[in-house]
């Protein structure tokens, strides 16, 4: 099992990506804590659940710090649909609050155990819908995760020469219950799928084992000689 014997923390962890990460990394001997701003979203996991804000530095501080992972996959992020002209400020606090800063917030809290220890793996949940590649109505979230990569890269810079990684995995569409919501929102759901669908190179979405998959190897010691990459899992989109 490629992550025996180690601690892992990860955030949104109730569904979707970040619910498959967490079994995955069950499955492959972690010690896992799940986290979820709905901590009922986290039942029948097997591992330790909690509930928390992703948002809120002092929670994330205080929870992350009494684990002292070995391995922090941050998982938490919103989609908004927007045009530059229809970006508010309200939204752009709210997707920076939650794609970048929470993400600054437990990358705080975990390093000073990984340095202690010299060995650790930071997993950045990004998008190909950043400075990838230009999406339509995906301003707000694109900048945002434009951000994510290039907080990726600077603490792959300042941390790799004491044994920490920090990797990023830019998904591209999955089938996840975000992207259910945006469907629902269309007035014709089936053909809003089917849209969707019809856009992908490989003619299918992706699905979230698919990105966990990944992680897991970006988490483990296969990947020791690995930082600051913007690894692309998005079905040869940007290909």
């Amino acid at each position: 099992m490629r992550l025996e014997g180690k601690k892992v923390f990860i955030t949104a962890a109730g569904q979707g990506i970040g619910r498959a990460i967490a079994e995955a990394c069950i499955t492959e001997g972690a010690s896992v804590v799940a986290t979820d701003l709905d901590a009922a979203l986290l039942e029948g996991l097997n591992c330790d659940i909690a509930q928390m804000d992703a948002t809120n530095e002092e929670a994330v501080s205080r929870k992350v710090r009494a684990v002292d992972p070995d391995v922090l996959i941050n998982c938490a992020g919103f989609v908004h649909t927007d045009t530059v002209l229809q970006v508010t400020e309200d939204n752009l606090d709210f997707a920076f609050d939650l794609n970048v800063k929470a993400m600054i917030y437990t990358m705080q809290a975990a390093i000073p155990g990984m340095l202690d220890r010299a060995d650790g793996s930071i997993v950045n949940l990004a998008s190909i819908a950043s400075s990838t590649k230009g999406f339509p109505n995906r301003c707000t979230y694109g900048l945002t995760k434009g951000a994510v990569i290039g907080l990726t890269k600077s603490v792959a810079a300042d941390y790799m020469t004491q044994g920490i990684r920090c990797n990023c995995i830019s998904p591209g569409t999955v089938d996840s219950p975000s992207l259910q919501d945006r469907l629902r929102a269309h007035d014709n759901y089936e053909q809003a799928r089917k849209d969707f669908i019809a856009r992908q190179p490989m003619m299918r979405l992706g699905k979230a084992q698919e990105i966990a998959h990944m992680a897991i190897y970006l988490a483990s010691d296969e990947s020791k000689y690995m930082t600051g990459q913007e690894v692309r899992v998005d079905g040869g989109t940007t290909a």
